[in-house]
């Protein structure tokens, strides 16, 4: 059997870097994306290569079409048959109350949370759709536990951003259902990565893990273990599907 080959977009640091890694550790040959820090995804490559795995780096910003189009043609030509998408990119803004948002602000939040999300579900679904002469594969999406809290005071343009990503991935997963695609979704919540220093406040899990049941914020690895699963053959029935990494939230 052919190796397996995976697209993980924002690989280049927190939930994305860690995905990139443990795929590879399962024998993935893995593309890692990134949009400008092209110093943490060298370090996540070489992470992979130094323990024998096999990776490229492709610079694309998965908000624009042409960058898209460019990433998927490298895959093709230099790892071969995309058998996983995990869509990952995404960026967060300084935490606001909605009255105090632009719509320059705005627009960059949809435009790369929601614009990327489709444009490389559109292209893995051309590669591996049996209507295309594909053999299949899967789409994990990773949306946010803001999309079920509406985050109030903080980011409610990324809540809504990530709330169309779960629509996306209900109505993408029964558009290709019968093509051998399955598409699910991870909804992480408060995550140690450095996205809340994006957000202006770097300690913010530290001021809100108490409301945690579990009474901790999650690691990326932790939310990694659950997009392998998802893209795995272990989960094979499970499609339109979205799993909670909230410590109970």
């Amino acid at each position: 059997m052919s190796k397996k080959i995976a697209i993980i977009t924002g690989a280049g640091r927190g939930i994305g870097a860690a995905t990139a890694k443990l795929f590879a550790k399962a024998g993935y040959a893995v593309c890692i994306n990134y949009k400008s820090d092209e110093k943490s995804a060298k370090k996540v490559a070489l992470s992979i290569t130094e323990n024998g795995g096999e990776c490229i780096t492709v610079r694309a910003d998965v908000s624009n079409e042409d960058d898209v189009m460019r990433l998927f043609h490298t895959v093709d030509k230099e790892l071969g048959s995309l058998s996983v998408l995990i869509n990952n990119a995404g960026i967060l803004k300084k935490q606001s109350r909605l009255e105090d948002m632009s719509a320059e602000r705005i627009n960059a939040v949809l435009v790369n949370n929601v614009t990327s999300y489709f444009l490389c579900c559109r292209e893995a679904v051309k590669r591996m759709s049996t209507n295309h002469g594909g053999l299949g594969g899967v789409i994990v999406n990773v949306s946010s536990g803001a999309a079920r809290s509406g985050s109030p005071n903080e980011y409610i343009d990324y809540a809504a951003s990530k709330g169309a990503i779960d629509t996306l991935t209900k109505g993408l997963s029964l558009e290709v259902a019968a093509e051998g695609i399955r598409v699910n979704c991870v909804r992480p919540g408060l995550i140690h990565t450095d996205m809340h220093a994006d957000g202006g406040e770097p300690l913010r899990i530290e001021r809100l893990k108490n409301i945690i049941p579990m009474q901790r914020g999650g690691q990326p690895e932790e939310v990694a273990e659950a997009i392998y699963w998802l893209a795995s053959d272990k989960s094979s029935f499970s499609t339109g599907n979205f799993l909670d990494l909230a410590g109970g939230l």
